[in-house]
């Protein structure tokens, strides 16, 4: 092996590495509410497109416009808890594709009774490389499945 493709094999998993830190931190965020960081991570013109059983149910253009709807969709819960699973990329230069698994548990009080709304997603992404990091440019997110069930106290 040449040191150019050792270079060139270190440069994608060290962008690999930065690709899952990057959706990683994204979970965190939403978990923490700190939703305006959270659109710190999207390129100020992304897209977030979401579907419910294959319908589209929300499509948002710009951080402010995501930052927002974030903001007063995740202040109807108590507690927020992302799981992420897989993630698989595919880079080409300063663009990338991927995939995220993630299990999400959206917790709210009904009639004095903790609520769980237990969601499967598969988030579609692209990515873009600007100003030495690595950003989400526009991201699908398939609410594959959902469970609502109360908790035991």
């Amino acid at each position: 092996m040449t040191q150019t493709n050792l270079e060139k094999r270190i440069e994608e998993l060290e962008n690999v590495r930065a690709l899952r830190v990057l959706v990683d931190n994204f979970s965190i965020l939403a978990d923490k509410k700190e939703v305006w960081k959270q659109t710190e991570l999207f390129t100020k013109d992304a897209t977030v497109n979401s579907y419910v059983n294959g319908e589209l149910t929300s499509s948002l253009k710009g951080t402010k416009q995501i930052g927002e709807a974030f903001e007063a969709f995740l202040s109807n819960f108590e507690t927020v808890y992302h799981i992420n699973g897989q993630h698989v990329v595919k880079i080409n230069g300063d663009k990338a594709e991927g995939a995220l698994y993630c299990r999400v548990d959206l917790i709210n009080s009904l009639n004095g009774k903790k609520i769980n709304n237990a969601s499967a997603v598969s988030y579609i992404d692209e990515y873009v490389y600007e100003n030495g990091q690595w950003l989400i440019a526009k991201r699908t997110s398939n609410f594959v499945w959902n469970d609502r069930q109360e908790l035991s106290q």
